[in-house]
């Protein structure tokens, strides 16, 4: 028997489609990674780092390693329970879940002292606040960059005659090996300890079995060491390098500032022109990055200015004062007075149109919500008044606000010692370029009433903004609180004090702020950002700036923040007026020959609802606010190590995130390397076995042919 043909050659086909399926196999395997990794780790979304900053000297702040710190979760929920992961517990290293009243100078200087048992920190936020206070900033805010020194005014210099911040531990100055985040969100904080009580505590005092709960936390920083180093190794990878790595940023925003009367600010004001400045700032901080409520440190003094200029300007007889007044609100007070120091270095080389010498008085809102027995107590300088023109200066400025008040009941205006100093305040920077009469108004006569100074408890729980329950955003927007009553009462005594001031005489008694809009304030900067009020003032495409919660008032590095747009935009509406120009012209006033750009500032915002409250209606809103820049001369004199101005930089990092998952034991890792590795050379040697006889295992089809017999 014969056959028509045959072979057993392997079919190219065969091989084509063993590939195929192999390549088959493996894409399913690629496209399930991202669902298996969602299966082993439960990712956290609400947090916020401890990262690093820099100055001249030093380095603060956390960082992991470079692929993220990995610990077995341990709650230190009291003192006592610190032992295990110190010593104790078996399976170091430890990520610790600390209790927010224990995040205190005392439990972090021991666990920094034991770093090797440490992986990293996630804190709680305690609720209610503590009860004692907790400040993580220091006893003497900017240190040795005000205006007192060991040349002048040394007994004041390093805060010797009182400390401010009698609460302050300085734990955000401090520097920590490992990464340490803020757990912002209780349902995720839950989900931690949950995972905890399940698989991390032993029986009877017994160790744990595995697996064990644990979490990793990514925050690795580029930066080390100081600003001179980051900035030094920056400034050669942008002079050499098409792609440069920059590894750190300075600190920086911009100041916003108005005139009651509009100047060119294309030129400068003459000698003889004079100029009241109304001051306070914008920004505060926290321990951890963009966590900063700031309501008694900085938000209710700027929201108190902000009340004050739109009073001041419905004065009927504003464009005729003798003397200009100029609002201005600066960013980067926290870290050693940037904004304060920008203006005063652009008015002494000419880039500001208003000059040192045009500056007639000085007066300057610090912190003023928690008032005592309805006191407001005027601070001045004891080392500029030696001069007597400034003596004599300062007493008629004193006198001037002292009248202002006695028509407001609700405001106690306290003078204080002579020989007392200023607190951390902007007049410092301006004091230490020329002598000018000056006062700070605060709601303390020595140190800070507030307990939380830059910390994330200074909300508005801390300055008692609190609103009836069952209320909708809405209502709480429009409801005026007691706080927002008293501030609006200092507001009154500081609009009349800078319009007598300025000149003013016929119209002080019905200069009145406005409680509603104090409260409106309040609400968008502590509460909720994105309200309707807010939404109306701001540019349509500033609208994704406002968040469902609070704003936060960290000064950054990327500019304008969100606070600084909507304080700007706030303080165009309050003073500016409503113009009749269509978008167009609006954003090139250019176009319309009675307008004039060097005058005012042309804003198109978004306007209010209509009467069936489904569009908005647009408007033009011309005013005198503006932004002037707020970043330290030392970065525009390439002076990175600067004692005279700030340093300050922010480290750049690639990653930032926190997540939690089950860590098997050392053993059982180990034999599923083994067996992994096992089964690799298992399927290598399958493998190769099933290609080299591919042409037995795969052979062609014989075709049919003819049988012959």
């Amino acid at each position: 028997m014969a056959t028509a043909g045959g072979g057993s050659m392997a079919d190219p086909g065969s091989r084509s489609l063993l590939r195929l399926l192999s390549f088959c196999v493996l894409l399913a395997g690629l496209c399930e990674g991202n669902s298996v990794e969602r299966k082993i780790y439960i990712p956290l979304n609400k947090t916020a780092p401890c990262v690093r900053l820099l100055n001249a000297t030093h380095q603060i702040g956390c960082q992991s390693s470079i692929s993220g710190d990995t610990g077995v979760i341990h709650v230190v929920e009291k003192k006592e329970d610190l032992q295990w992961v110190l010593t104790d517990g078996p399976n170091p290293p430890y990520v610790v879940l600390l209790e927010g009243t224990l995040f205190t100078r005392d439990v972090m200087e021991k666990l920094k002292g034991r770093s090797g048992r440490i992986a990293g920190l996630a804190v709680s936020l305690a609720k209610p606040s503590p009860a004692s206070g907790l400040s993580p900033s220091v006893q003497c805010p900017n240190d040795g960059f005000g205006v007192y020194s060991n040349s002048y005014g040394s007994q004041f210099a390093h805060c010797r005659a009182f400390q401010w911040n009698k609460v302050g531990d300085g734990l955000a100055y401090e520097d920590f090996s490992f990464p340490i985040f803020l757990l912002e969100d209780e349902n995720e904080t839950n989900v931690i300890k949950q995972c905890y009580r399940d698989h991390n505590l032993g029986q009877n005092g017994s160790a744990p079995a595995f697996p064990l709960c644990a979490m990793q936390l990514f925050s690795h920083m580029h930066a080390v060491i100081s600003t001179v180093t980051c900035m030094r190794r920056s400034f050669i990878q942008s002079s050499f390098s098409i792609n440069p790595e920059i590894v750190c940023d300075p600190l920086s925003d911009y100041n916003v500032w108005s005139l009651l009367k509009p100047i060119n600010v294309s030129g400068m004001l003459e000698p003889d022109d004079r100029v009241v400045v109304a001051a306070t700032r914008l920004d505060s901080r926290s321990f951890f990055w963009n966590v900063a409520p700031g309501a008694e440190s900085a938000v209710a003094s700027f929201v108190t200015q902000l009340a004050a200029a739109e009073a001041l300007q419905k004065a009927p007889d504003v464009t005729t004062l003798p003397r200009n007044v100029m609002f201005v609100f600066f960013q980067g007070e926290i870290f050693d007075y940037i904004g304060s120091s920008r203006m005063v270095y652009d008015m002494e080389n000419g880039k500001f149109p208003v000059q040192l010498e045009n500056i007639d008085a000085f007066v300057e809102l610090g912190q003023v919500a928690l008032r005592n027995s309805l006191e407001l107590w005027m601070h001045t300088d004891p080392m500029s008044q030696k001069n007597e023109t400034v003596l004599n200066q300062v007493e008629a400025l004193l006198s001037t606000l002292e009248k202002s008040g006695a028509a407001v009941p609700a405001v106690v205006l306290r003078r204080l010692n002579q020989s007392q100093p200023l607190p951390p305040s902007s007049l410092q920077r301006f004091l230490r370029a020329r002598n000018i009469s000056g006062v700070v108004l605060a709601d303390h006569s020595a140190s800070f009433h507030n307990l939380y100074y830059q910390s994330v408890y200074d909300t508005a729980e801390n300055i008692n903004v609190t609103y009836p329950e069952g209320q909708s955003p809405e209502e709480d927007l429009n409801f005026v609180t007691d706080t927002a009553k008293a501030l609006a009462d200092v507001a009154t005594v500081l609009a009349r004090a800078l319009y007598q001031l300025a000149g003013g005489t016929s119209f002080s008694d019905t200069i009145e702020a406005d409680p509603h809009t104090v409260t409106r304030l309040l609400y968008g900067f502590l509460v909720r950002a994105n309200n309707s009020w807010f939404q109306s003032i701001l540019r349509p495409d500033l609208r994704p700036y406002l968040g469902d919660g609070p704003l936060q008032h960290y000064i950054a590095v990327s500019s304008p923040t969100n606070t600084t747009y909507v304080v700007q935009y706030a303080l165009a509406n309050l003073t500016g007026k409503v113009i009749d120009l269509t978008r167009e012209q609006c954003q090139d006033p250019s176009q319309v020959p009675t307008e004039d750009k060097d005058l005012y500032e042309y804003a198109w915002v978004q306007g209010p609802l209509n009467a069936n409250e489904t569009d908005r209606l647009p408007r033009c809103v011309r005013s005198t606010a503006r932004l002037a820049r707020a970043l330290s001369p030392a970065f525009e004199l390439k002076q990175w190590g600067s004692t005279e101005y700030s340093t300050w930089t922010e480290s750049r990092w690639k990653d930032i995130r926190a997540r939690i998952f089950l860590i098997a034991s050392r053993e059982l890792e180990f034999i599923t390397l083994i067996v992994g590795f096992g089964i690799l050379v298992l399927s290598l040697i399958v493998t190769y076995c099933i290609n080299a006889k591919a042409d037995v295992l795969f052979i062609t089809p014989r075709e049919p042919g003819s049988v012959s017999y």
